[in-house]
């Protein structure tokens, strides 16, 4: 009975939490209804519910401002609108620094999130999953005695909190594992490990045997 019982729970408990964060991701884009009037919503036209539509919306919302953005009357308005968020103190501060931070990790030319690392934390011989984020800035890098980097370093089973620390490039090792591998590896607690990419091992190549010289012959 404990053999099926733990078979039956290797079924439902991925498949129950796959089925729990769909749900929350659903109900959660499903708020977005509540920008439609609500004379125009399903509900009131139709009578009932539609459970999902609030991702289309945040489709349609996300492919319609990326649209407007990519021409220039769009860039205006956009710089438009974030100086007018410059001009609130508060407000100044959160959204400029979200935005740099958001600028930086989804432009294709910065090298942040871009490579899996190894790396001694929180002491000496204990070792964990990091991701490169940069370098130190001007000011710290002038008082560090050798080139550091600038490492991210999650926590499990939640990657999204984690330590800023600046390391040593000599004590940075570079992992051949991408970046969804590494963070599969840090949420799993170690449990999926992921695949080898170690080079095949070259063999060399089988030398044929020779057979013995025959006798001479007189």
């Amino acid at each position: 009975m404990k053999r099926y019982l733990i078979a039956g729970l290797l079924v439902w408990i991925p498949l129950g939490i796959t089925l729990w964060v769909l749900y929350f991701l659903l109900s959660a884009l499903d708020q977005l209804m509540l920008l439609v009037p609500y004379a125009w919503r399903p509900e009131q036209v139709l009578g009932f519910r539609i459970p999902g539509l609030g991702v289309v919306m945040g489709f349609l919302i996300l492919l319609g401002t990326g649209i407007v953005a990519a021409n220039i009357f769009g860039a205006r308005l956009i710089a438009l609108w974030e100086q007018f968020l410059g001009r609130i103190p508060f407000v100044k501060s959160i959204y400029s620094s979200v935005k740099k931070v958001s600028d930086t990790i989804l432009s294709k030319k910065s090298n942040a999130f871009r490579k899996a690392l190894l790396v001694e934390f929180p002491r000496k011989g204990s070792w964990t999953i990091a991701f490169q984020t940069g370098s130190p800035a001007s000011e710290i890098a002038e008082q560090l005695d050798e080139e550091h980097v600038s490492v991210y370093v999650p926590t499990t089973p939640n990657p999204t909190s984690g330590y800023f620390v600046m390391l040593p490039r000599s004590q940075v090792h570079e992992l051949q594992m991408t970046v969804d591998e590494a963070l599969k590896y840090v949420v799993s607690m170690g449990v999926l490990e992921p695949h080898s990419h170690a080079p095949p091992p070259v063999r060399a190549p089988a030398v044929p045997a020779q057979s013995p010289a025959a006798p001479p012959t007189s």
